[in-house]
């Protein structure tokens, strides 16, 4: 007798990951690599060059990019609306068991 699948949503579970895909990443992965080493040395030249200009673009756009991020979240907070209110639905109390008979009610 075969051992029976589980049935899942997710239809690619305990199979390996294609090797295309693994092959994509890592070429995205070696491309964005090699990006980044190119724009430290075209930073790093730039600089050598006209330092006191580089180094005012890159505050100037440090700075935007902050306040842009602070300027989503209160745009966010500011459009989003409050969450329902949570109603407190307790169950109502159960009645307490009726006491056991005592030697003395028994007779």
């Amino acid at each position: 007798m075969r051992p029976r699948k589980h049935k899942t949503l997710n239809r690619t579970l305990g199979e390996t990951p294609p090797k295309k895909k693994m092959a994509n990443d890592r070429a995205l992965g070696g491309a964005i690599l090699a990006g980044s080493v190119v724009g430290i040395i075209v930073y790093g030249l730039l600089l050598y060059w006209w330092p006191l200009r580089i180094l005012e673009i890159t505050a100037f756009v440090a700075v935007v990019v902050l306040l842009g991020i602070l300027a989503w979240i209160g745009w966010t907070m500011a459009t989003t609306p409050p969450p329902e209110p949570i109603t407190d639905t307790t169950p109502a109390p159960a009645a307490a068991p009726a006491p056991a008979a005592t030697a003395d009610q028994k007779k």
